[in-house]
């Protein structure tokens, strides 16, 4: 029995361990990622996510507000690559063929996101537009992670100084209410619906002065 007993607390201290390494994984994640690609990286990954709960909800206000932080977030990312990660990859790698292609695929996301800010959820084809931006930045991501990270990951580039520049910039275009002239996808959705409301007042006054001018052709208006 009481070899039982000293066995039983000779394995305490592993539980102990055990326990200490999950935590210690536990504040590892919690820490800001430790170079340019590990930080561009986490914000495919955030993206992807906002993408995915996208399509999984069913809230008409739901998918207002996440088409709105997808928009945000993917400015700001294609902002601080096209500022500080391609201009450093493009000199660090032969292959510029790659950054070419990652250059253009950015300018098709962003029309794309135009229109999604520009006419809100009440637009044509808001959900198809909204899922094709996903497709567009899911094939952006796998030839970037599979092909450009891994190429810049094998040059003398210093990428923690540099992800810390890509780290500064984000705040400060974050802070700054997002990227282009600080125009949110928020506001810009916002102002897609009164623009929208504007349209159609316009529009039905438009109809009013014809109608209007018809039957005064005709005689038939009051003075």
């Amino acid at each position: 029995m009481a070899a039982r007993k000293q066995s039983s607390k000779r394995k305490q201290p592993s539980r102990t361990r055990r326990g200490g390494a999950r935590k210690s994984a536990s504040s590892r994640s919690t820490r800001q990622p430790s170079d340019a690609i590990a930080l561009l990286r986490a914000d495919h990954q955030m993206v992807q996510g906002l993408f995915d709960q996208f399509e999984k909800t069913r809230s008409e206000d739901r998918k207002a507000a996440l088409a709105e932080q997808i928009c945000n977030e993917l400015t700001i990312h294609a902002q601080i690559e096209e500022e500080i990660f391609y201009p450093a990859a493009r000199e660090a790698i032969r292959d510029e063929d790659l950054l070419d292609e990652a250059k253009v695929e950015h300018d098709s996301a962003k029309t794309l996101i135009e229109q999604i800010q520009g006419e809100g959820p009440q637009g044509e084809l808001f959900e198809a537009k909204v899922k094709v931006l996903g497709e567009y930045v899911k094939h952006h991501v796998k030839e970037e992670q599979n092909e450009l990270f891994a190429q810049v990951r094998k040059t003398k580039l210093d990428l923690k100084e540099l992800g810390e520049r890509l780290q500064q910039r984000k705040t400060e275009l974050m802070e700054g209410g997002g990227a282009a002239g600080g125009r949110t996808a928020s506001s810009g959705m916002a102002g897609s619906r009164r623009s929208a409301q504007a349209a159609k007042t316009t529009k039905r006054a438009e109809k009013e002065g014809i109608v209007a001018a018809f039957t005064r052709g005709l005689g038939l208006a009051r003075e």
